[in-house]
């Protein structure tokens, strides 16, 4: 009896297990089935920004499941960087800090044939840049301060002269291309039938796309030059090139997204959380306030007039989250989290350590959404980054302090610690101290650097979405850097004293930048003028140095005697 009882027992988990498979199955059939019932007719209606309505969302839920890699534009290893036959050095490929899985021999012959697309159409780069100065946000014709600021003398200052070993990258010329061997080229200017191409089969540099020439372009004294067309270009492609593929990013504490455009580009995408006039909420700490997409842009607006450029490009985008993407993704943790509300609109919400849950999700009206997009730096792979801990971070605890805070001569035990014993690392913490301050960024708990130029190179100003939280309260303990060390690079306190004039007002020159951004208004008008007075108290900060402790003590001269005086004449 008990034999039988046991027989009928297996037989009975046998049968619940082929069942569950058979409905496994028939789940990841569906969507095929449902694209195959709509039929052909139904692809090519493209009229709407959205591909349905949301009401009819229950009927048509599944149908991006049937998607195949050639609607999708999304290449067959997503994560593959085209800048593989560029790198300095060999070894640069053999990085084990990568994010992403390093490519086997048979990735790299991938590599090249993608690599072989880049020839093709060598003038649509050239129609990039010559559309940089029609943007429809940009400020009517007139005076620009921007403009003006720019001119300044302290504006075109040289770098050092760049040699081989200053860059992060060299073209290798070695490398022929066959351009008729693309298989894919729907990324390309359909239409254009002029071709450009050296007498060697090799690719102009005029037809790498703008994220290839934006890391061509990085070097040991900046991440882009002054005045460079390749970053608007590359701010409109942000905008405007075709996103093919959505991954959620690994690690952090809140939602972001790779997106991958069609030209094998990527950036990094942060969904709006909080409208313009919202702040941080006061009970809330620096570890757990929101990530702001408008901080993001707004940072890199401010970077740049600062003159220092240490912020990879930033562009707002207004994003419909089904055909870009819910309907593109192959994430199945971020495609299952999507719903719809009882508002009728379209939601997700991700995994992710803090406001990744349903009372937390990103909801469109009815299925766009505003986010940043930041582009991506070169893989890691390729050009590999070191993490450095900021000396005056944070505890990140709720009750303890950190040394910093408690101890008034901790500076003094940082300049004896490399690499901020020598060269201009130091100075370069008090840059982004000042850059975080009149953010009101708190949250700075550590920062990179490109390992290939060792410690003579500049600081990455990476992730500033915690910014511009309170324009109503100034962080005083951000400035602690600038008040125990006073310290500053000449160039650094001549362009605050220049911003902090009338005529090159800080917060006019940041709202004209902003009027760029396809997202504008970036800033509502008081963090803009909480900037302004946030400059008055960094200037007050040195000034009591300098009083203090003379002013060849506090201000480096990092300006060449020529130029130092060139600069003393125009002031």
């Amino acid at each position: 009896m008990k034999m039988i009882l046991f027989r009928k027992f297996r037989v009975l988990i046998l049968m619940v297990f082929l069942i569950a498979c058979t409905m496994h199955i028939m789940i990841d059939l569906l969507p095929k089935l449902e694209k195959r019932a709509a039929g052909p007719g139904t692809a090519g209606n493209s009229g709407c920004s959205c591909s349905h309505r949301p009401s009819e969302e229950p009927q048509s839920w599944g149908k991006q499941r049937a998607r195949t890699g050639a609607e999708s534009g999304w290449p067959d290893k997503h994560t593959l960087r085209i800048l593989q036959d560029f790198s300095n050095e060999p070894s640069s490929n053999l990085s084990s800090h990568s994010l992403e899985k390093n490519t086997g021999p048979a990735d790299k012959t991938e590599a090249f044939k993608r690599l072989e697309q880049y020839p093709q159409h060598g003038n649509i780069e050239k129609q990039f840049i010559q559309d940089t100065n029609t943007n429809d946000n940009q400020p009517a014709k007139g005076y620009s301060k921007l403009n003006a600021l720019f001119e300044h003398s302290l504006y075109k200052i040289q770098v050092p002269g760049v040699i081989d070993e200053d860059t992060l990258f060299n073209v290798n010329t070695d490398i022929r291309f066959n351009p008729k061997a693309a298989e894919n080229q729907e990324w390309q200017n359909e239409g254009n039938d002029e071709e450009e191409y050296v007498p060697t089969g090799e690719p102009s540099a005029d037809s790498y796309p703008n994220w290839l020439k934006f890391h061509i372009g990085i070097n040991r004294y900046e991440l882009y030059s002054r005045h460079n067309p390749v970053i608007d270009s590359l701010l409109k492609d942000l905008v405007s090139q075709k996103i093919s593929s959505v991954a959620m990013k690994s690690g952090g504490t809140q939602l972001k997204l790779i997106m991958t455009f069609q030209n094998y580009g990527q950036a990094l995408f942060k969904p709006m959380k909080q409208t313009r006039e919202q702040e941080t909420p006061p009970d809330f700490f620096y570890f757990s306030d929101f990530e702001r997409h408008n901080a993001e842009i707004a940072a890199f607006h401010l970077d740049r007039i600062l003159d220092f450029r240490r912020v990879p490009p930033v562009a707002g985008r207004l994003v419909n989250m089904t055909k870009e993407i819910r309907d593109v993704t192959r994430d199945k943790k971020l495609w299952r989290t999507f719903f719809i509300s009882p508002a009728n609109n379209i939601c997700f919400y991700g995994e992710c350590s803090y406001y990744c849950s349903t009372e937390h999700a990103l909801c469109g009206k009815p299925d766009q959404i505003e986010g940043s997009l930041a582009a991506f730096l070169p893989d890691l792979a390729l050009a590999k980054r070191k993490t450095w801990r900021n000396p005056w971070r944070r505890s990140y605890h709720k009750r303890k302090k950190a040394e910093w805070e408690v101890d008034p001569d901790y500076c003094e035990e940082v300049k004896q610690t490399p690499p901020y014993d020598s060269g201009s690392r130091l100075l370069d913490v008090m840059d982004m101290t000042i850059f975080d301050f009149l953010m009101g960024n708190m949250d700075r708990h550590h920062y990179e650097t490109f390992e290939k130029f060792g410690n003579e190179t500049f600081i990455i100003h990476f992730d500033n979405g915690r910014g511009f939280g309170k324009h109503s309260h100034d962080e005083i303990s951000i400035l602690v850097p600038l008040s125990q060390c006073c310290r500053v690079k000449r160039s650094t306190h001549l362009r605050l004293q220049l911003l902090a004039k009338e005529e090159y007002k800080l917060s006019e020159l940041v709202e004209e930048s902003l009027l760029r951004d396809k997202l504008m208004p970036i800033l509502i008008k008081p963090h803009l003028e909480a900037m302004d007075r946030r400059l008055r108290v960094v200037l007050k900060v040195l000034s009591d140095c300098i009083e203090r402790d003379g002013y060849n003590n506090v201000v480096e001269n990092d300006l060449d005697s020529a130029t130092a005086n060139t600069i003393t004449s125009t002031r």
